[in-house]
């Protein structure tokens, strides 16, 4: 029983250590553009049974059960909307509601999806992240901003919709450009994160991408990580004070597994 007692602390703070990690990146990353908080999942690693002995019988009956403990089950991400922030700026854009910006990375060719509409215009007049990767269009092509030799009074003459329609107007045109892609999954529990706040699917031909339909985009706004800074503070206190009540329990049982090996030698 004494070997049980330290296997199980033994495991439960294993998987505290891991809630701390998740917690601590989660506080890290709090004001990281577009970051989705990580949730750990926790199971039972295995129910043993109690059972009590009758001494005139011999006979035994269960009386419950008791876990010998616990280990993470998997690791998912909050897609919780996160708070906007305004910056004005004419390639800045949040989305409210479902779905992804997809991201074709400048090096590789592979995509992504992310909720950090942190974009710029590079010098070839592509929609660019700040790490120069492509923004991509609702058909899957590079989106170019091209004003057809029309003269551009200020970035102010770019319009986006609501639904991602970008626009040039000033005074006397108007021209209608490429529509920026929203994209969205079935089973976000499937995605997982590459860094930079990007996401790819683990199963893509299980989970492929769909086109996203309830969402608005504002432009000259960013949406902020969805952490809260309070509620991971309150997690990590009580992730130690477990810790510690566990490793007590270490404590006590080594110490009584160490009388019961003295005696035994007497």
């Amino acid at each position: 029983m004494i070997i049980r007692g330290l296997e199980s602390a033994a495991k439960g703070m294993i998987s505290l250590m891991e809630q701390n990690d998740s917690t601590a990146n989660n506080v890290a990353n709090v004001n990281t553009i577009g970051y989705k908080k990580q949730v750990l999942t926790f199971q039972n690693i295995y129910d043993a049974t109690v059972v009590d002995k009758n001494l005139k019988t011999e006979e035994y009956s269960p009386i419950g059960s008791l876990s010998v403990g616990s280990k993470v089950q998997k690791l998912t991400y909050d897609f919780a909307q996160g708070a906007f922030t305004q910056t004005g700026n004419t390639f800045d854009l949040a989305i409210q509601g479902d779905g992804f910006f997809k991201i074709e990375d400048y090096k590789t060719g592979e995509m992504s999806y992310t909720r950090n509409g942190a974009f710029t215009m590079n010098s070839q007049g592509f929609l660019t992240t700040k790490d120069g990767d492509y923004v991509m269009d609702e058909r899957n092509r590079r989106i170019r901003i091209r004003t057809n030799g029309v003269v551009m009074n200020s970035m102010k003459d770019f319009i986006i919709s609501e639904r991602g329609q970008i626009e040039f107007v000033n005074k006397n045109d108007r021209i209608t450009m490429q529509k920026i892609g929203i994209f969205d999954f079935s089973n976000k529990e499937d995605l997982r994160n590459i860094g930079g706040s990007k996401f790819v699917p683990k199963t893509g031909y299980l989970n492929p991408e769909l086109k996203a339909e309830k969402f608005v985009i504002e432009q000259g706004a960013l949406e902020m990580a969805n952490t809260n800074i309070v509620n991971e503070m309150i997690k990590t206190i009580s992730t130690t004070r477990n810790y510690e009540s566990l490793s007590k329990v270490v404590k006590n049982s080594s110490d009584t597994l160490n009388e019961a090996l003295k005696i035994a030698r007497l």
